[in-house]
């Protein structure tokens, strides 16, 4: 088995889709870094690496087994076996990944590029291995929670962490589905369509509303988005962490 050491990781927990799963130049001096004292590398197919990176559920049993106790973290002195943690490739692209002790891979890292390098160096005269994966069985699902890449691609961090924050903010209105509201946000959002916003259903407005953010950033999506969370402190926090608390959302009027 192939390894790693003195391995930086930064970690995104609970994240689904490998987008949100910053790249070495989108990490932040308040990121928690950790070091992985050792840690095994895995060369695999495209189709697994893409069930690891851009989903949750349970890993092969093989894969889970064959680096079972093989990882290492360090702080300081102490060096502490972990689980289930390991780097695995494509050939393209790299993640780092530790299940925390389940079978999902609940957090997830990039590499910073020199190690990167040292990874694509390393399995230059491997083969790829499929740990039993039955590729057949796999269909990735995208939803408004879980916006498909071409919705995301090319934004910042930031960016990317703003859109997350309206699309719940607008999941929110769908399941309401109040008329009135839908109406009231869409003419927000595109206020010359009000005359005709005033005749439409519910449907109507949603997917005028819907179709109209989904596309790109802008500071008209931010000051929506802005908008819609505000009185909800979780959902502010969230908007704090990224924008700052000069731009609170309660003190906007």
């Amino acid at each position: 088995m192939l390894y790693l050491h003195d391995v930086w990781v930064n970690w995104f927990e609970g994240e689904e889709n490998g987008y949100s799963v910053c790249h070495f130049h989108e990490w932040r001096k308040e990121d928690a870094i950790e070091l992985l004292d050792q840690v095994p590398l895995l060369y695999i197919t495209e189709t697994l690496y893409n069930y690891i990176e851009n989903d949750m559920h349970d890993l092969p049993k093989a894969l889970l087994d064959s680096i079972y106790k093989r990882a290492y973290t360090r702080k300081g002195q102490k060096r502490s076996v972990v689980e289930y943690a390991c780097i695995v490739t494509d050939g393209n692209d790299i993640l780092a990944f530790d299940t925390i002790g389940y079978s999902i891979p609940i957090r997830k890292s990039r590499l910073i590029p020199r190690q990167e390098q040292l990874v694509f160096d390393m399995i230059a005269n491997t083969k790829a291995q499929s740990f039993k994966f039955v590729e057949s069985d796999y269909q990735k699902e995208y939803h408004m929670l879980s916006m498909p890449p071409e919705l995301i691609f090319g934004l910042t961090r930031k960016e990317r962490q703003l859109k997350q924050l309206l699309m719940i903010g607008l999941d929110q209105l769908k399941t309401t589905n109040n008329r009135e509201e839908l109406r009231y946000w869409l003419t927000e959002w595109d206020p010359k369509q009000y005359p005709a916003i005033r005749y439409m259903d519910e449907d109507t407005v949603w997917e005028a509303l819907y179709n109209g953010v989904k596309d790109g950033w802008s500071s008209t999506h931010e000051e929506l988005c802005m908008k819609l969370i505000r009185g909800q402190p979780f959902l502010e926090k969230m908007w704090e962490a990224e924008i700052g608390p000069e731009h609170d959302t309660s003190n906007q009027k």
